[in-house]
């Protein structure tokens, strides 16, 4: 079966549950992992702009879509002439069924069952002693966050974060006045790259609060990610409890 996947993590997905590049025929610019087996496979533009006719040229099998990384038109569009399974993750259960529909149209219910076993290992120790208020960045001038609606948000509440936030939908964006309630800002790796100098311009404005960068893929990407992110939950939260309790 040839596979074109427009969504990065669904790519990493596809491997993970023992897909080859045989099989994985088309990707986007972003779908970055597993770095040794996406070098081969043909690249049919960014998430938001697919190039269509590249896809058709692959005649695959079957597209992988995702709700909301993904352009509407530009989706519908390769509907005329290939099967598209348009996927929508908004939670930790979405993304248990999303994994065992992957790993029955492959063939591979045992993986998929696996990584979904571990997501949950890995959600269940990753707590933090007591909950935080945080405010979580994904994009810089305009400073952007996250609202309740969103998977990032569902990843922040099982680990005991709470969305300063979680009034609001999507992603909307925010001023720095509007982070005073945070007890901890967070600011992602992705989409946004944010770097130390970006802390250095918020502790201008907040010197006495946590600022710190976070690996935005562990937060936001869904598919089998997480089961790979224990190590790092576990250090994060082991540096929050100490600087907080």
């Amino acid at each position: 079966m040839k596979v074109v996947s427009l969504v990065p993590s669904i790519t990493e997905a596809l491997f993970d549950l023992g897909l080859t590049e045989k099989e994985v025929v088309g990707r986007t610019k972003f779908c970055i992992h597993p770095a040794e087996k996406v070098k081969d496979v043909a690249v049919i533009g960014g998430t938001k702009n697919i190039n269509i006719e590249k896809i058709k040229a692959l005649q695959p099998d079957l597209i992988l879509a995702n709700k909301e990384e993904n352009v509407k038109e530009q989706v519908e569009a390769l509907m005329d002439d290939c099967k598209v399974i348009v996927t929508n993750v908004e939670n930790i259960e979405d993304n248990y069924y999303m994994l065992k529909n992957l790993g029955k149209i492959f063939h591979q219910e045992e993986k998929a069952q696996l990584f979904n076993l571990k997501i949950y290992d890995v959600l269940n120790h990753a707590k933090i002693k007591s909950p935080l208020k945080v405010a979580y960045l994904i994009w810089n001038n305009p400073y952007m966050t996250i609202g309740s609606d969103t998977f990032i948000h569902k990843i922040l509440g099982e680990i005991g974060f709470e969305n300063i936030f979680k009034d609001q939908k999507r992603y909307p964006v925010i001023q720095k006045e509007d982070l005073a309630e945070a007890e901890l800002i967070m600011l992602s790796s992705e989409p946004f790259p944010f770097k130390e100098k970006h802390i250095q311009e918020l502790k201008k404005f907040y010197p006495d609060k946590k600022i710190m960068i976070v690996d935005g893929e562990a937060f936001s990407w869904y598919g089998t990610h997480i089961a790979k992110c224990e190590n790092y939950f576990k250090e994060l939260i082991s540096d929050l409890n100490h600087e907080f309790h």
